[in-house]
């Protein structure tokens, strides 16, 4: 079905710039997993960003987006709290960021956890 997994294409993570970049296949692997357990589409909200594009929607200086590392994700019909809780618990490594109406799923080496405004 998809050229990087079986559920997922390289056009759902380019940039909305329209730049490409490598996605990193924990990444993949990661998220996988989540459609895997919840048997469920995982909709990529955003993928990778590059540099302008990333400064233009105030994304952090720093940002696994801009790596090919990261994803904002969206599953129909589960709140995004059960994601991120799900995710933070399967996986010790890597960044979970928990949003109103999406989670922020990493693969960097370390461990990071956040809630975003108003959750």
């Amino acid at each position: 079905m998809g050229d990087l997994s079986a559920h997922f294409d390289s056009s759902e993570f380019s940039c909305r710039d329209g730049s490409e970049h490598p996605i990193n296949p924990n990444l993949i692997n990661m998220l996988e997993w989540i459609r895997n357990f919840y048997r469920r589409p995982v909709t990529i909200m955003s993928g990778y960003r590059s540099p302008d594009y990333n400064a233009a929607v105030g994304g952090a200086k720093r940002s696994q987006h801009l790596l090919g590392n990261a994803a904002d994700i969206v599953i129909a019909g589960i709140e995004p709290r059960s994601v991120a809780y799900l995710a933070a618990r399967q996986f010790p490594h890597g960044g979970i960021g928990e949003y109103r109406t999406f989670v922020h799923i990493d693969c960097r080496p370390g461990k990071a956890r956040w809630k975003g405004k108003g959750v």
